[in-house]
């Protein structure tokens, strides 16, 4: 047979994969987005109804960013393997939503989106940090604080009354602390949920911004989780100090001490993200800053 005749009778389905091969990444990630339409409108609602905090807009701009900022270098031959995940992953989403619990689809939903856009990104952009950012921006903050919010009230208090009892006399039921005969209630929001998703957050967006690898990222998350529940106690312990001596923060004290809490954890887990030759160059800067000053 000729390379004409060949050419002329090859099964179709060949140029398909040759079509898929070359669209470019804008155009097959539009056709993916559209597909998963309706998760996204599943998130939106929640957010529009106050079901959910509005966090997960954070981690889809970061994503859109990283898009963005990128642009120049994705690929114009797509992985396949990530592709093929994308698109079994978008089929998933959305065959299985009539039967799968909107959380679960939209789990699927995104983790789909992630391997598309894995597909087009060069390869020295890591991966995990990607699928966290996905995650990250589904509307599960209520759902962690059912399922797991209580479990971390109980090692918050568990852990704040090792901390008090060096100052007071203090014991635990539940999630309930007895301070010196004060009751004091680890509630909902001592949980440290919140906390939790902007540590990750913050691990996700600077390893990519650092350029870690996907192991290095992996080696660090420890660290994130130890960041956090530390963080977690402290504030926890601070404030249950302040009750159980009979002297409660006001308000405004109340809030300005968790946000200076999660700023610190922030700096921190960010410090333990970003690689050494990132802090060397910080303090080369500030060395250079201090010399200049003496001179």
């Amino acid at each position: 047979m000729s390379l004409a005749s060949l050419a002329q009778s090859h099964p179709r389905v060949v140029d398909w994969s040759i079509w898929l091969d070359r669209a470019p990444a804008t155009v097959l990630l539009a056709f993916q987005t559209a597909a998963l339409a309706p998760t996204w409108l599943w998130m939106a609602a929640r957010l529009r109804d106050g079901s959910d905090d509005p966090l997960g807009l954070l981690a889809l701009g970061a994503l859109a960013v990283l898009a963005w900022h990128t642009r120049r270098e994705l690929r114009a031959s797509p992985r396949l393997g990530w592709l093929a995940l994308a698109m079994l992953g978008t089929v998933a989403a959305t065959l299985l939503r009539p039967v799968l619990p909107p959380l679960v689809s939209g789990l699927l939903a995104v983790l789909a989106l992630a391997c598309g856009l894995s597909a087009f990104l060069p390869r020295r952009v890591a991966l995990l940090p990607v699928a966290g950012l996905a995650v990250l921006a589904l509307p599960l903050l209520s759902s962690l604080q059912f399922y797991a919010g209580y479990p971390l009230r109980v090692v918050t208090a568990e852990a704040s009354r090792w901390l008090l009892a060096l100052v007071f006399s203090v014991v635990r039921e539940g999630s309930t602390l007895l301070v010196d005969g004060r009751m004091v209630i680890v509630d909902a929001p001592c949980s440290g949920v919140q906390m939790v998703w902007l540590g990750y957050f913050t691990a996700c967006a600077v390893a990519l911004w650092a350029g870690r690898s996907d192991r290095d990222f992996l080696a660090r998350l420890p660290a994130v989780s130890l960041f956090v529940m530390v963080g977690n106690i402290v504030r926890n312990a601070v404030l249950v100090a302040s009750e159980g001596a009979g002297r409660p923060l006001a308000p405004w004290a109340h809030e300005a001490l968790g946000l200076i809490v999660l700023a610190t954890v922030c700096a921190g887990i960010a410090w333990a993200v970003a690689p050494r030759r990132v802090r060397a160059m910080e303090a080369t800067v500030q060395g250079g800053r201090h010399v200049a000053a003496i001179a």
